[in-house]
């Protein structure tokens, strides 16, 4: 688990001084005319962070992984990323995942390892899982990971 969090700690620090070079007026471009600009993508990250937020947090209080999912695109839309400052956007995901990345440190092993036989992981993990397999809260930490180095790689690659 060391090496999992020293790795999601160094990519919040690199990503976060490698997207503030991104000038303001490319950060408000989408890839495509369907596509989210890099503001809105940064903007679906911090959603991501306060859904997986309370998630994480909520799951070390009970013996299964059920939680709500949200409109991702009806959320980013009635925030209004694209009209916020990219400096502000990018320090606020930093922020925000500096204190997941606490979080998961002060997870008790037991608990992020604990197998849950009842979740929703099948609908809200970016990672495809079977309803019926066991899951760990450790797995749900680290498919929230990938989701964000995904995203991140729209943007940076």
């Amino acid at each position: 688990m060391k090496d999992f969090l020293d790795e999601f700690g160094a990519t919040i620090d690199s990503a976060s001084a490698r997207l503030l070079v991104i000038p303001e007026q490319q950060s408000a471009t989408p890839r495509r005319e369907d596509k989210w600009s890099p503001k809105e993508i940064i903007g679906h990250l911090i959603d991501s962070a306060a859904n997986n937020h309370q998630r994480f947090v909520r799951a070390q209080f009970t013996d299964e992984l059920v939680f709500a999912g949200y409109e991702q695109n009806e959320w980013v839309e009635t925030q209004r990323y694209r009209d916020k400052p990219w400096e502000e956007l990018v320090q606020l995901w930093k922020l925000y995942n500096q204190h997941i990345l606490h979080i998961m440190k002060v997870t008790p092993q037991e608990t992020r390892m604990k197998l849950r036989h009842k979740h929703n992981l099948h609908v809200i993990a970016s990672d495809t899982i079977s309803e019926n397999e066991p899951v760990t809260l450790d797995f749900f930490m680290r498919d929230y990971v990938e989701h964000l180095k995904k995203h991140l790689n729209q943007i940076l690659e």
